[in-house]
């Protein structure tokens, strides 16, 4: 008898000093570079956050820089990331692909250059800069997403090539008035992703995206109500080029500037792509935006065509999600 509630005491206390971990509850956690809250690395309250939760945590960051290499991991969700100030709250990091492992002497490669990876489901970046800041020495990725149901809200996402990697079929992807820069191929993946009110920079004369959308999903990159900008003397960039052949990208109701080639897309020197990639456009506006010298393989939609792709249908699967608009 005595060794029976022996055991039921000690599973009672283990039951208590695990409800009493504070950190398991929706509070507010704060991070701030200078010391004045309890956490001075986004890291370290990532680190504290329960599994699996069941309720909306955020982790608020006060401006400051953060030189930290971050990974939400796959069993965290519901987590929003909320910085002060957009462009004064910056999460930065500086690999890239050519740096060598210590281990092996080979290079990093592309994808194990993130500032951020994001490998859980439910997650929200809002008011936040997320930099990849290394030399122009090799791809270098400032956000690499994995998990489904992302929102990025007024959010900065700054690098050279390759500043973000959406890299898993099917997940699905929502910008939000955020502004993405960066030289060649600098928004790739095969992720269904939506972008909105969007400034997309490009800092050299190259390409926008690299989609590689596989065969049997019917949707890849949308740009919606984007505006399509360059650094001062960029004159030669194409909408995108098929990183697979299947590429699916549209740009729709969206300002193409002038640095936007008469062309529009190119097929990755193999012409076999021009029969497989799905490039569309409609209703743009901007110098870059006359289709009169585009690829005959690229498709201008109708007003009926343009009118299916919504939100709604391009993020419906086997479960329906809208992204929230809370900005």
């Amino acid at each position: 008898m005595k060794k029976i509630i022996i055991m039921f005491a000690a599973i009672f206390m283990a039951a208590n000093i695990n409800a009493a971990n504070k950190y398991d509850n929706p509070d507010t956690l704060f991070v701030a570079r200078d010391g004045t809250a309890e956490f001075r690395n986004v890291s370290e309250a990532i680190e504290v956050c329960r599994a699996f939760m069941d309720y909306h945590k955020v982790i608020f960051v006060k401006k400051g820089i953060y030189k930290e290499k971050l990974v939400i991991p796959s069993w965290l969700n519901n987590i929003e990331i909320c910085g002060e100030d957009r462009d004064n709250t910056i999460i930065t990091y500086d690999d890239h692909a050519n740096i060598k492992i210590p281990e092996t002497g080979k290079p990093m490669g592309t994808f194990r250059t993130y500032t951020l990876k994001i490998e859980g489901n439910d997650i929200k970046l809002k008011n936040i800069t997320i930099e990849n800041n290394s030399a122009r020495l090799g791809q270098a990725v400032s956000l690499h997403t994995e998990g489904d149901r992302l929102t990025f809200v007024n959010c900065n996402f700054l690098g050279h090539q390759d500043t973000i990697f959406t890299g898993i079929a099917g997940t699905r992807l929502y910008f939000a008035d955020c502004y993405i820069e960066g030289t060649t191929d600098f928004i790739f993946g095969p992720a269904i992703a939506w972008f909105e009110y969007c400034t997309i920079k490009s800092k050299a004369d190259s390409y926008v995206t690299a989609a590689s959308t596989p065969v049997d999903q019917p949707y890849g990159y949308i740009f919606n109500h984007c505006k399509l900008i360059a650094q001062d003397g960029v004159s030669k960039v194409y909408l995108g080029r098929p990183w697979r052949p299947y590429a699916c990208t549209v740009f729709m109701n969206s300002e193409l500037g002038k640095h936007i080639r008469p062309e529009g897309w190119e097929n990755w020197k193999n012409p076999e792509n021009e029969k497989t990639a799905r490039y569309s456009e409609y209703n743009n506006n901007g110098a870059g935006a006359n289709n009169s010298g585009r690829v005959k393989w690229a498709h201008q939609l109708s007003k009926k065509e343009a009118a299916n792709i919504t939100v709604e249908n391009v993020f419906k699967q086997c479960t329906n999600w809208i992204p929230s608009m809370n900005k």
